[in-house]
Formats: structure tokens, C-alpha cells, sequence
């Protein structure tokens, strides 16, 4: 069993920037890709970022790209995102998840993912 915990979610004014952290107990933290995802109000959950269990290999949502960063340590069990150049249009609560797969490719969906954080809420104002 795979429990995730993410900080690091707040206020922030459009052009600011935040730096959300998963923090991973229990399983095997380094041999799972991990993602962020988020979901607005009335919407449903997207894919925002995703790593390999290595590092090596990330990939991102065509809006965040070149604004958001995922890496990991580790050595932490702890995934990151930091973000940049924040966007009312990124208000939304954030979760990391983990995929559960020893050594898996990354992956954009959802549904591939078997353990989810309970999110931190992260609010742009314009």
C-alpha cells in the first residue's frame, strides 16, 4: 500500500510561482512513475505532469509545457512540481499519484494510476 501526501498548495498571484511536494510512504516510491493531475471546479480530473520511476523520462500537458517542472528524489520518496508563470486558468485542487507498477512507463491516464494523494488546493487570482 502506497500512501501519498502532498503540501506545498496556497494563493498566489498570476506570474507567481509554487512548488507542490508528494511525500510517498509504504511500497516501492522508487520504482513508480508518478503524475500530477488537477481537477477545477465542474471539470474533470486532467493529466498535468508525469516522471518515470527513474527521472529520466517526463512529459507534460501542452498547457503547462515550459512552465511546470516535475522532477523526484528518491532518496525523499518525494515527487515535485514547481511551477512558474502561474495562470488563473491553473486554479484548481492538485494531485500526485503514483502508479503502482514496479519499473513502469509513464503514463497520462488516470485510470492507470492505482494510489492517489487528497490534494492541495492551489488558487491563482488574477
Amino acid at each position: 500500500q502506497v500512501h501519498l501526501l502532498e503540501s506545498g498548495g496556497g494563493l498566489v498571484q498570476a506570474g507567481g510561482s509554487l512548488r507542490l511536494s508528494c511525500a510517498a510512504s509504504g511500497g516501492t516510491f522508487s520504482g513508480y512513475a508518478m503524475g500530477w493531475f488537477r481537477q477545477a471546479p465542474g471539470k474533470e480530473r486532467e493529466f498535468v505532469a508525469t516522471i518515470s520511476w527513474s527521472g529520466v523520462v517526463t512529459d507534460y500537458t501542452d498547457s503547462v509545457k515550459g512552465r511546470f517542472t516535475i522532477s523526484r528524489d528518491n532518496s525523499k520518496n518525494t515527487v515535485y512540481l514547481q511551477m512558474n508563470s502561474l495562470k488563473p486558468e491553473d486554479t484548481a485542487v492538485y494531485y500526485c499519484a503514483a502508479d503502482g507498477i514496479f519499473r513502469g512507463l509513464v503514463r497520462k491516464s488516470a485510470s492507470l494510476y492505482g494510489y492517489w494523494g487528497q490534494g492541495t488546493q492551489v488558487t491563482v487570482s488574477s
